[in-house]
């Protein structure tokens, strides 16, 4: 399995905001629609560029903090079989708040090639409440189901504080060398929102040879300024229609951003 990163100098991840699934308090009962709109998103991605998508279940809040339940795989399996047959980009999963192990399943299932986990070593004070990185038994599974799937961790995680005096250095270092995942994310405080570059700087000085992602608010007037230090960008909110979160897709955005990446 190729890695992602093998695709382009910098890569573009677009995201695909799932509408609310069945078992969540805002599901509305047609999942035939989440489906189309999901699929219209990945397919806006693909016109304008974005060098692959990532699938998530963004509409489900509030989130679990650890396992989903089976009617959110289950609907994220029909999803994501539905992206995968009409798109030819890699596609990856993230199910939110922080069930890895369900992503993993999911790459199995829907030929995803990479997973993103919020929280990944470690422990963050969240919304959720005080959420434990696993990286132990996600490694682990990822190697009897999808040994090739990139796991992409999350550094201080937007919408969480890290618990205890935990350095971005020191979360990064552990991240990689010791939850071995394949590439770091930094992100600002909330979606949609920038990183502090201070951050991004320090992830990067202290672990020079991991490939970097941007995790939330790169638009096309940051992103030069941010690819400068960082391997590629994950980005839904700006590349929605007048860069709205709960609009459609752009692709029109999404090419205007791909244009702004060094080359």
């Amino acid at each position: 399995m190729k890695s992602i990163f093998s695709r382009a100098r910098k890569i573009l991840i677009g995201v695909v905001h799932l509408h609310p699934l069945p078992g969540s308090p805002r599901w509305h009962g047609r999942l035939d629609e989440v489906i189309k709109l999901g699929v219209a998103d990945a397919l806006a991605y693909e016109r304008g560029g974005a060098h692959a998508v990532i699938v998530e279940n963004f509409g489900d809040v509030p989130f679990t903090k650890t396992h989903v339940g089976p009617e959110t795989i289950a609907a994220m399996a029909a999803a994501g079989c539905a992206v995968r047959d009409a798109v030819k980009r890699p596609i990856g999963f993230n199910v939110l708040r922080n069930d890895a192990r369900a992503a993993l399943a999911l790459c199995a299932a829907c030929g995803g090639t990479f997973i993103r986990v919020n929280v990944h070593c470690g422990a963050m004070l969240t919304d959720q409440g005080l959420i434990e990185g696993d990286a132990c038994h996600t490694v682990r599974y990822r190697e009897q189901i999808c040994p090739g799937a990139e796991i992409l961790a999350d550094v201080h995680v937007k919408h969480a504080v890290p618990l205890g005096d935990w350095s971005i250095e020191d979360a990064a270092h552990d991240t990689v060398e010791r939850g071995l995942a394949d590439a770091l994310i930094v992100s600002g405080v909330g979606t949609g929102q920038a990183a502090d570059m201070k951050d991004v700087e320090r992830v990067r000085r202290a672990c020079p040879k991991t490939k970097l992602l941007l995790g939330s608010g790169v638009t096309v007037e940051n992103a030069h300024d941010y690819l400068r230090l960082a391997d590629g960008i994950i980005v839904g909110t700006s590349l929605k229609q007048d860069g709205k979160l709960a609009n459609p897709v752009d692709p029109k955005r999404v090419a205007a951003l791909v244009r702004a990446m060094p080359k």
